[in-house]
């Protein structure tokens, strides 16, 4: 919905671009919380099977790595729409695109919450990433295209703080709603959620100002600029950095849950869920990442992120309850400090064509959460929590070698 004071777009390719927004007018402020909305919606409708992967197991009578389906086929799903929302994202209008994405997604979760089938559910969730895929494939590309460059990294990081709040409450809300209830009503109200935050996005982002829609272009145009970003190396070390840090961090949420409904935590459903409480420690490092990302660069940032994630990991190893909360907060505070000065580097470092190259990102993101994650439950079935540390621990430090590379491969003083 156009708001008074947006001013116009261009009238034609040669008109003068309008100037970006600046931090700290009301513009700035209607984008991050509407923004912040979104990810709000996309998250907790991705992550709120996740507390719920055991439950589902045993009312569905599979096993721990076949229960992680109901997540990893949504962001597997997810990350193949993601280059098609990328490539219809030059064409249309870029906040009909997210609307349109987060009122289906809403409504197919509420269907999800009726499946009478682990083959239904399963192919409900799937629908549901196909669905989501428009919202995160172009929220990064419209800040880098309305927000200037000195509070780009505090917008990112707002709209990861969204993100933040969306995974914690999906998996809140989740476990807390499955404990009182089932889990069907669980996400009966996380979809119903989704289409509130839906309609507030709708009602709070101003219209695009620095875009003017393109008629389609072959596929032959699309895979010449995925190629292109692909080639250039310091990108190729963001998209590695994406999927190796959330690989990581989703395959430690997946099977937390199952190691503490074990002896010797033994902890209820809500309980479990609401251990995911920690999650609000991302909503704080974002913002804050993204300001320091934007004070001394990124590459210190993404690696600063990446060994807390380490540090986290190591201490959960323990059997000992404290010990688990603290490492996943440790874990997750990483995770998002690593991921906000990553996704801020997109627009900096693409010359052209940005909604591909914020596509090509999401795509290793959200490839890193279905492999990884499912892959995960291997490690968890045949070795326990040490295993899955052990496997995860190996992403992490695979990241902080991507984060060396980037520290070789950007020499341009205003690429940091």
């Amino acid at each position: 919905m156009a708001h008074p004071e947006d001013p116009p777009p261009p009238t034609s390719p040669t008109a003068a671009a309008p100037p970006r927004v600046r931090r700290g007018t009301p513009a700035y402020a209607r984008i991050n919380w509407a923004l912040f909305l979104s990810g709000y919606a996309v998250f907790s409708q991705i992550y709120c099977t996740q507390p719920l992967l055991p439950v589902l197991a045993e009312h569905f009578h599979v096993d721990a790595a076949t229960s992680s389906l109901a997540l990893s086929l949504t962001t597997g799903l997810l990350a193949l729409s993601i280059f098609l929302a990328g490539a219809l994202s030059e064409s249309i209008d870029r906040k009909s695109l997210m609307f349109g994405s987060l009122i289906l997604a809403g409504a197919l979760e509420l269907a999800a919450a009726f499946a009478p089938s682990w083959p239904v559910l399963l192919g409900l969730r799937a629908l549901e990433g196909l669905a989501l895929g428009g919202a995160p494939a172009v929220a990064m590309a419209y800040l880098g295209e309305e927000i200037e460059p000195a509070g780009l990294g505090a917008a990112m990081g707002l709209y990861i703080g969204g993100n933040a709040l969306g995974g914690m409450a999906g998996r809140v809300v989740s476990g807390l709603v499955a404990d009182l209830f089932d889990w069907r009503v669980a996400l009966a109200v996380i979809g119903g959620l989704g289409l509130v935050a839906a309609l507030g996005f709708f009602l709070l982002l101003p219209a695009s100002r620095n875009f003017t829609p393109r008629p389609p272009r072959p596929v032959a145009a699309h895979l010449a600029a995925w190629g292109r970003h692909l080639a250039n190396p310091a990108l190729a070390a963001v998209f590695a950095v994406g999927f190796l840090a959330m690989g990581g961090f989703v395959t430690t949420y997946n099977y937390v849950g199952f190691r503490l409904a074990d002896p010797p935590f033994d902890l209820g459903q809500a309980a479990v869920g609401a251990i995911f409480v920690v999650y609000l420690f991302g909503m704080v490092a974002s913002p804050l990442a993204g300001r320091a990302a934007d004070r001394f660069g990124r590459v210190p940032v993404i690696a600063a992120g990446t060994a807390l994630s380490l540090l986290g990991l190591a201490v959960t190893l323990p059997a000992s309850l404290l010990a688990v909360i603290v490492g996943i907060a440790l874990l997750t505070t990483g995770f998002f400090t690593a991921h906000t000065a990553a996704s801020g580097w997109i627009g900096l470092l693409a010359r052209g064509d940005l909604g591909h190259a914020s596509a090509l990102y999401l795509l290793a993101y959200y490839l890193g959460s279905s492999i990884a994650g499912s892959l995960g439950g291997f490690a968890w079935t045949h070795g326990g929590w040490i295993a899955v540390a052990a496997f995860v621990g190996t992403m992490h430090l695979a990241a902080l070698l991507a984060a060396a590379l980037l520290a070789r491969v950007t020499r341009r003083p205003t690429v940091r």
